[in-house]
């Protein structure tokens, strides 16, 4: 596939970038080496290769699932702006 400035100044305008049109012949050849180096990697033999999440294997440390009582509500909503009945109060907002 190949881009020319027609469809660089395209793309341009769909990303709302300001490209000068003197620009655009280097931003389509640009384009065009970004696809290469993805055709490229079309190219790698990948069979029997597992997809990764990362490049270094970790493990997430785990914890314990306990359920604790809180018990915290009135410091919580001691940072509330405007609190009532135990609960945050908000502006009506639908009529």
């Amino acid at each position: 596939m190949s881009i020319d400035e027609n469809t660089a100044a395209r793309v341009a305008k769909l990303a709302r970038i300001k490209v000068e049109p003197d620009a655009l012949p280097a931003l389509a050849e640009e384009f065009n080496t970004i696809l290469g180096f993805i055709e490229q990697l079309g190219e790698v033999d990948v069979e029997g290769i597992e997809p990764m999440t990362t490049v270094t294997p970790q493990r997430l440390k785990r914890r314990e699932d306990v359920v604790t009582d809180g018990d915290q509500q009135d410091a919580v909503l001691a940072n509330a702006p405007d609190a009532r009945e135990g609960f945050f109060a908000v502006p009506k907002v639908v009529e």
